[in-house]
């Protein structure tokens, strides 16, 4: 986990947007994950976005996870998703991520509305706390990590915890190709 200063995420709801704070709070206790395990480090708020971050804290791009929020339409029904994959991939959001949503097109959502939708800072979406009707929808690489890193609803702090924990979250639907490789930029 890098340089990062951990301790355990319920303990720190200050470290958390209330939405993430609740889901914690409501963490099911036959979870295959506990929830002592989900745990939570200050950054500084500047250095969130994923390269910057993973760069200034020693963490491998291979363990941290970037939640990105999806819309679809299907007739005049807006359908929204987040998406979860490590920050060497991308997600295929018009190809694995539309039809697992069922839509004719999908997105990414506009800033304003993933804000508004989720109750977290953009740069700090997470899939831990999302609304309940969401699908979230998790790479099979990020199950696979024994830890990943991901936002934690607010710029000012990271969570950690098991892959597998991801994947077991309610309404999370673990989804083989999610994510392709990323590009290397030049």
């Amino acid at each position: 986990m890098g340089t990062l200063k951990t301790e355990p995420a319920r303990s720190r709801s200050d470290l958390l947007a209330p939405p993430v704070a609740a889901a914690l709070g409501q963490w099911p206790a036959d979870a295959p994950v506990d929830v002592d395990q989900v745990l939570v480090a200050p950054i500084d708020a500047s250095l969130a976005d994923t390269a910057e971050f993973c760069s200034a804290y020693g963490v491998g791009l291979d363990v941290s996870a970037n939640c990105v929020v999806i819309a679809g339409k299907r007739g005049s029904e807006i359908r929204y998703a987040a998406c979860v994959v490590l920050a060497t991939t991308r997600a295929d959001v018009n190809g694995v991520a539309r039809r697992a949503l069922d839509v004719r097109k999908a997105s990414f959502a506009p800033m304003a509305e993933a804000v508004e939708l989720t109750g977290m800072e953009y740069g700090g979406i997470t899939p831990i706390g999302l609304p309940g009707d969401w699908p979230i929808l998790v790479d099979a690489r990020v199950v696979a990590a024994p830890y990943v890193i991901v936002g934690s609803g607010v710029r000012h702090s990271k969570i950690a915890l098991p892959g597998p924990a991801l994947g077991a979250l309610p309404g999370a639907r673990v989804v083989e190709g999610l994510a392709r490789p990323a590009q290397p930029t030049a």
